[in-house]
């Protein structure tokens, strides 16, 4: 590369150009960048060896996530999902278009529909961030925040780029302002409580322990979506894409996560590990 630089330098200066290159290209900078990048490519690959079960998995996940969320949003532009979404919507419904239930089944709906509003899981992550912090895990905080901020920001996108109206076939039995797809509360219930979920997981050493963290974030996800359906708020195939949405950006930022520890920039599991024995 250096000797192509040389030649074409020597062809300039015939012509009258004295300085046909960059400063960088001259002064071996290229050579660093070049040194830097390959290093940069043998500890990813290095990372990927030593992770490659879990890594390739969540790479899988991500791809199925993004193609379909990719086929129900083409299936809402096309109008192809309307008899699915008016068929599960009103199963939930009476004939004249009341909710089923009693009145307490369906206040219960509105407290589980609330574990996935805005202020709920806002709290949720500055109480966790809190004690992250507060734990000497200051950069797992800031992560924690940056990675729920995050999905609020694709959420707004998403719905600003797709601008479906709500349900106008019955009633809304819940408060519900702007558009409609993707369901925010499911995104970013899948976002908060996947990401803290995974979190929990990786700072317990047992096995069933972590198991029951994902489930319970797995759970609270489904939970709420479905509840956005039953009040009439949102279409099923809204949630099902802030659902998949919302796990690709989970997985996501456990990828990163998993790098920025390797790089030691996040506390790692093992340091989750060490600091609870000590304690214990």
């Amino acid at each position: 590369m250096v000797g192509v630089i040389g030649e074409w330098s020597s062809v300039y200066r015939r012509i009258g150009i004295d300085r046909p290159f960059p400063v960088f290209l001259r002064c071996g900078t290229m050579e660093r960048v070049t040194r830097h990048l390959r290093s940069l490519q043998a500890r990813f690959l290095g990372w990927l060896g030593s992770h490659e079960l879990g890594v390739l998995l969540a790479i899988a996940g991500i791809a199925t996530g993004v193609w379909l969320f990719a086929a129900i949003a083409d299936e809402v532009r096309e109008g192809d999902a309307q008899t699915f979404d008016r068929r599960v919507l009103m199963s939930m419904r009476q004939p004249d278009g009341s909710l089923r239930g009693s009145a307490a089944f369906q206040e219960a709906a509105r407290d589980v529909t609330a574990l996935g509003s805005v202020t709920l899981l806002g709290l949720l992550t500055v109480i966790t961030a809190g004690f992250l912090a507060l734990d000497g895990k200051r950069h797992m905080a800031f992560f924690t925040c940056g990675s729920v901020l995050g999905g609020m920001v694709l959420t707004s996108i998403l719905k600003d780029v797709f601008q479906r109206p709500r349900p106008d076939l019955v009633p809304h039995a819940a408060y519900a302002s702007g558009a409609s797809f993707p369901s925010g509360h499911s995104m970013m219930a899948a976002v908060t409580y996947l990401t803290l979920g995974a979190l929990l997981a990786r700072s317990q050493p047992r096995k069933a322990l972590k198991a029951y963290a994902l489930l319970l974030a797995s759970l609270l996800t489904v939970m709420v979506g479905v509840s956005r359906v039953y009040l009439g708020v949102h279409w099923p195939t809204d949630v099902l894409a802030g659902w998949t949405a919302g796990a690709v950006w989970a997985l996501l930022c456990w990828l990163a996560a998993r790098w920025l520890q390797l790089r030691h920039t996040l506390e790692r599991e093992e340091e989750y590990i060490a600091n609870s024995e000590e304690s214990a």
